[in-house]
């Protein structure tokens, strides 16, 4: 099972040390061909090995979220004056100003589009069942039905299979990982953007049990990595603007808030925006960015706000503060008392278990889908095959429910009547003949008697299952709306069996199909603090808050101890090296020596330039980082630690040939400045690209300048808890372990403290894989 129960805590530096060679990977990013055949990597690793869950991926690099403090960065530093760094602080503002806008923007485009293909769509076929319904021949209408949801899906499922693969599912779980500090290969691309706006739109006009709140997070995501950098590596354009923001560190500053506005946009919930960003996100924080975060957010939802209100034609009401708004709950009928808090406990436990069996159920088809749908014709014909179900599942409930309602005003967007008298439509239609967003507030709002019993039963049952088995298809979208809708259906049920079995009045539907709701999203996704706020902000009561904590809380215990979270569950599968907030809680046995990869390459503080670019282009050892040590002109003297310097450091240093014309002569061909490594960040050519003539090989390079002359470092003796705190603290993707004579011993990396993790039978330790 590629799985080591750790028996002998020395064991593990020798079984693995072929794999720990190649263990520490970096964040180069090579040219496009390069990053091409990286991206097809998910799509050929099923021919390769059998998917194992107890293996960890090499092909994830690091991101780098310390910066490298060499002469050149400490010099720009002491250059900055007062005004200067106040100018910097305020390009901050500007730039957190800017991501609130643009996302805010992208959620009205993509809202608007929904709303207008949706209304076509069920507008014609609700006219063909009409027609057809006098005549009969409804099967026509089953056809046409299907046909659209297919044909719009296949569109959206074969942008993402063929062009972007990354845009599929919500994305929620790689922006967790880029945070986490993992590079997952094109994430926060443009054309990545592109074509998640573009699937998740005809995702949901194609009918799929999904939503468009979760994908809006990925793209906020997107939109602040690309307007941070003040250019397009895709479009192949610099703008010459923000150019310090060029790195790792103040890269993911703003992705955390590119995501909180998303989920600001999606919900109208800034603060839950926040607090998102903080829970399932952001593993660095300040005070100063919480305040930047949070000014994103609120410009997010008031662009959204603002456009959409413009576009209904009130353009002083702004009563649209996300794409999905619940609606207010401040009647008094809404109102709970304390005897209400068991029953809502209660409704907490049955979310949690719901939620465990649909990941665990999602679990086993992601396996069978990474195993043997992973062509992108076939992703393809599973997305169509989904939709085309998912109109027939919906066309046969609403044919063969017999729960007639009297019309109400408008209340109801797409009234089918079916087989129902004058004045009447069919119940079943409201639940699948709508978007989800709409079903979902039609469970929340509408007066109790509204929905028979039956009807909602046999709802919750086939959303459930055609849920499950949407989520993680080649197309765009979330699964939020999807886990509401579910949660509001068997609460709303909920409310009205205990009204039954009481007949008190108090038991009001909409008030459990809201606790529903949230015991569900939180017994699939397992959120708890962010969820609690954004079901409030979305709710427009705060009276609520403590009711719905309650429900998330026991939803959160009840599912974790079956197994893990949705997104977790994800990131496990993808075989990513992900580390969470603690080391193991048995893993004090263990100390930096059998963590540590060995053996690590060094370089002298003057190298030759041959030996360098062959340490580069060994195809053997994918090394990223190189400890520096002093020259060892007297064999006696101790190669102690002098400095750290990256792979991508020296790349740049090949591109620029700065070599010591002869190694007795300190002339440097040309001084390079920060600059000049911020323009080659992220995408740095592959050395293969770089010429280097056989008299420019015997030239020497001085690092003294360019590498980072206090890297962090651990003692040998160092347990692996400590290592794993400073590690994951300081966002670090090298810690360099040296002996007490402060001679390098060995490398920690990434990979090195994820391959640990607690199992059913104690430690175990994951086996590392090329996959």
């Amino acid at each position: 099972m590629f799985m080591h129960l750790i028996n002998f805590p020395f064991s593990s530096q020798f079984t693995h040390s072929s794999f720990l060679r190649i263990g520490q990977l970096s964040n180069v990013d090579l040219d496009d061909d390069a990053d091409e055949l990286e991206t097809e990597v998910p799509h050929q690793f099923p021919n390769e090995i059998p998917h194992n869950e107890k293996l960890l991926s090499l092909k994830y690099e690091s991101l780098d979220y310390d910066n490298s403090e060499n002469q050149l960065f400490l010099e720009e530093e002491r250059r900055i004056n007062h005004a200067a760094f106040q100018t910097v602080e305020i390009k901050r503002w500007v730039i957190c100003g800017m991501i609130g806008i643009l996302t805010g923007l992208v959620a009205c485009f993509i809202d608007i589009v929904v709303e207008k293909l949706a209304g076509l769509k069920y507008k014609v076929v609700k006219d063909n069942i009409d027609k057809f319904t006098e005549k009969g021949g409804l099967s026509f209408s089953l056809l046409l039905w299907a046909t659209l949801n297919s044909s719009m899906v296949m569109v959206g499922s074969i942008i993402v299979a063929f062009i972007e693969p990354v845009a599929a599912g919500s994305g929620i779980p790689q922006i967790k990982c880029y945070l986490n500090g993992v590079k997952i290969p094109h994430v926060v691309r443009l054309k990545t953007l592109m074509v998640k706006v573009c699937g998740v739109i005809l995702s949901v006009v194609g009918g799929l049990a999904v939503g468009k709140e979760g994908p809006m997070i990925h793209s906020g995501a997107v939109i602040a990595a690309g307007i941070s950098q003040g250019r397009s590596t895709s479009l192949k354009r610099d703008f010459k603007i923000f150019e310090y923001f060029r790195r790792d560190t103040e890269k993911r500053d703003f992705v955390s808030a590119g995501a909180a506005a998303g989920v600001s946009a999606a919900f109208g919930a800034p603060v839950g925006g926040v607090l998102f960003s903080l829970e399932e996100g952001a593993s660095f924080w300040n005070q100063f960015l919480t305040w930047r975060i949070f000014f994103a957010s609120m410009i997010s939802t008031f662009t959204l706000n603002s456009v959409l209100s413009v576009y209904h034609g009130n353009a002083w009401d702004l009563s649209n503060p996300g794409l999905i708004n619940f609606g207010r709950f401040d009647n008094e009928k809404m109102e709970y008392t304390i005897q209400e808090i068991p029953i809502f406990i209660v409704m907490g436990v049955v979310g949690g278990i719901l939620g465990a069996m649909f990941n665990a159920l999602n679990y086993w088809l992601t396996m069978f889908r990474i195993r043997y749908i992973h062509r992108p014709c076939l992703q393809v014909v599973e997305a169509m095959l989904v939709a085309a179900v998912t109109a027939a599942v919906g066309f046969v409930m609403i044919y063969c429910s017999r729960d007639c309602q009297p019309l109400q005003g408008n209340a109801v967007a797409y009234p089918l009547q079916l087989f129902c008298a004058d004045g009447e439509y069919n119940s079943m239609a409201t639940a699948f003949f709508n978007t989800p967003e709409k079903s979902v507030v039609s469970l929340f709002h509408d007066p109790p008697g509204t929905y028979n019993p039956m009807t909602l039963g046999m709802f919750t049952l086939m959303y459930f299952f055609l849920a499950c088995w949407t989520y993680g298809l080649t197309v765009s979208a979330g699964v939020f709306i999807p886990s509401l809708l579910i949660g509001a259906a068997w609460g709303r049920l909920f409310g009205i069996s205990l009204s039954y079995l009481t007949g008190s009045i108090w038991a009001d539907p909409g008030k459990y199909a809201l606790m529903g709701a949230a015991a569900q999203l939180g017994g699939i996704v397992r959120m708890t603090l962010s969820l609690t706020v954004i079901m409030m902000e979305a709710t427009s009561n705060v009276t609520y808050g403590f009711p719905i904590m309650l429900v998330l809380m026991t939803a959160k215990i009840v599912g974790d101890f079956f197994v893990e979270g949705l997104y977790d569950m994800h990131i496990q599968l993808q075989s990513v090296p992900f580390l969470h907030w603690e080391a193991p809680v048995t893993s004090h046995s263990l100390t930096a020596r059998e963590v540590m990869s060995t053996p690590v390459t060094c370089l002298r503080r003057k190298e030759k330039v041959g030996t360098i670019v062959d340490i580069l282009s060994d195809a053997s050892s994918n090394h990223n980082g190189f400890p520096v040590v002093e020259n060892e002109t007297d064999t006696m003297q101790v190669a102690g630690l002098r400095g750290l310097i990256l792979r991508s450091q020296l790349i740049v240093l090949l591109k620029h040939k700065v070599f010591v014309e002869r190694a007795n002569l300190s002339l440097v061909q040309r001084r390079l400045k920060l600059k000049d490594f911020r323009d080659a960040y992220p995408r740095f050519p592959p050395i293969q690209s770089i010429h280097v003539s056989q008299d420019e090989r015997e030239c020497m390079m001085d690092l003294t300048e360019f590498m980072n002359p206090s890297p962090y470092t651990v003692p040998q003796e160092a347990s692996l808890p400590r290592v794993f705190k400073l590690f994951r603290a300081l966002g670090l993707r090298h810690l360099v372990v040296v002996d007490n004579r402060n001679e390098v011993v060995g490398m920690v990396t990434r990979k090195d403290l994820a391959r640990y993790r607690l199992g059913k039978e104690g430690l175990e330790e994951l086996s590392l894989a090329q996959t």
